[in-house]
């Protein structure tokens, strides 16, 4: 019952931090609307939101341990809280910015210690890769719910209107609402005290010092190359179903949904599926899975004759046969997290949680740039098939990243 009252938690904070960290696009949209804001001043609330999150992660993750996960959690959901009372009672772009300013510094300080607390609740390899699964399953259901959840409050007729700021009443009792479930839980986090003796200063380069496990650098590189093919295809849908398929900019912008809903689908599918399916074979048949779908759905795109009057009746097949890739795509980013994180001691953790959103964040920027530039300079079709030589290079990562899971196994096993 307490594990199950510490996931409750876990599970809510993940789903408030997707809404805030999706709303992004909305808010850039808002701002422009109601403060006059250009295009490229607005776009700067995505820098606000992901700089804070690598170089948060980067300074703190090796001493989250000393201060506590449960401590970090709620230091994270009390800097939320304020930032969302914020927007409504002092409304401004300066607001919007520091909003997303306190998100990312947030949602550092939250990753590494939900990330940890998994390790720590955890049963065994299987059970952490399936409550991995479902958590991120539950980070992209909260994806999707933002679409819903903004736009309630969004008055279309009026496009001054600043009723959509009362959207932040509801996220900050949402945050309040986890803030106390989560004070009142007990946590045991005895297993990840650090060694004693050990200085700040050691503490900060133990971070580095995992690079010396060969483990550990494969699977940063596996991460990189998964976050760069889910940017890719994530940030870039929306206008490859405008240009190349040629639907109108609001449904294209609706069909992409589709790619968020698989993801959900797929990670909380998956945290059923790894309890009794070895992770490798999953994450194996997802990858196939992956290339099948491009190499299916992208010839469907050519030499379309697309109706005027396009609706989701009559919308050509690839429209809905590619987003499906997220479904294929979903169990890879947390399986991997899972086997990495159950191949480690349990106070190391945090230390690999911050290296994991470094690379990641490098990776979410390197697909999103290369798909852009590819787009622009030669081809949308182009583009997309461009995603089948990271799909091929995260199938090899895989067999290197496995062998090094099962020698770090048996080190340990001989050890003991």
């Amino acid at each position: 019952m307490k594990n199950q009252r510490i996931l409750l938690a876990l599970f809510l904070i993940y789903f408030v931090f997707a809404i805030l960290l999706n709303s992004v696009g909305t808010v850039i949209l808002q701002v422009i609307n109601n403060y006059g804001v250009s295009k490229s001043g607005a776009s700067i609330l995505e820098a606000f939101k992901d700089l804070p999150i690598a170089v948060v992660s980067f300074l703190v993750a090796s001493f989250l341990p000393r201060l506590g996960y449960k401590n970090a959690m709620l230091v994270g959901l009390a800097i939320v809280s304020a930032a969302c009372v914020a927007m409504p009672l002092l409304p401004g772009f300066a607001t919007a910015k520091l909003l997303f300013l306190c998100v990312g510094v947030a949602f550092a300080l939250v990753k590494v210690s939900v990330y940890s607390t998994l390790g720590l609740i955890a049963t065994d390899r299987r059970h952490h890769a399936s409550i991995m699964n479902t958590l991120e399953g539950v980070f992209m259901v909260g994806v999707l719910s933002a679409y819903w959840v903004f736009a309630h409050f969004i008055d279309s007729s009026n496009p001054q209107s600043q009723s959509w700021l009362q959207v932040y009443w509801v996220l900050a009792g949402l945050c309040a609402l986890t803030f106390v479930l989560l004070l009142t839980t007990r946590f045991d986090e005895s297993d990840a005290q650090l060694p004693p003796g050990r200085s700040r200063w050691e503490d900060f380069t133990a971070m580095f010092k995992l690079f010396s496990k060969p483990l550990v650098c494969v699977f940063v590189l596996t991460a990189f190359l998964y976050v760069l093919i889910e940017q890719s295809v994530g940030t870039w849908l929306p206008t490859f179903n405008n240009e190349i398929l040629k639907l109108p900019a609001a449904m294209s912008v609706q069909v992409a949904s589709i790619f968020a809903a698989c993801l959900a689908l797929g990670r909380l599918s998956a945290g059923v599926i790894m309890r009794k399916v070895h992770w490798y074979t999953v994450m194996n048949g997802c990858v196939i899975g992956m290339a099948v779908v491009v190499l299916l759905a992208l010839p469907l795109t050519r030499d379309l004759a697309i109706d005027a009057n396009v609706s989701w009746a009559n919308a050509p097949l690839a429209t809905f046969l590619f987003p499906l890739i997220g479904l294929f795509m979903a169990p890879i980013y947390p399986g991997i997290n899972s086997v990495m994180l159950s191949s480690l001691p349990k106070n190391q953790h945090s230390c690999m949680t911050g290296l994991l959103v470094i690379f990641s964040a490098l990776g979410g920027t390197t697909g999103s740039f290369i798909t852009g530039y590819v787009f622009g300079n030669f081809s949308g079709h182009f583009a997309f098939y461009l995603t089948l030589v990271p799909i091929t290079l995260v199938l090899i990562t895989l067999f290197f990243f496995r062998r090094q899971v099962e020698r770090s196994g048996d080190a340990v096993a001989q050890a003991a």
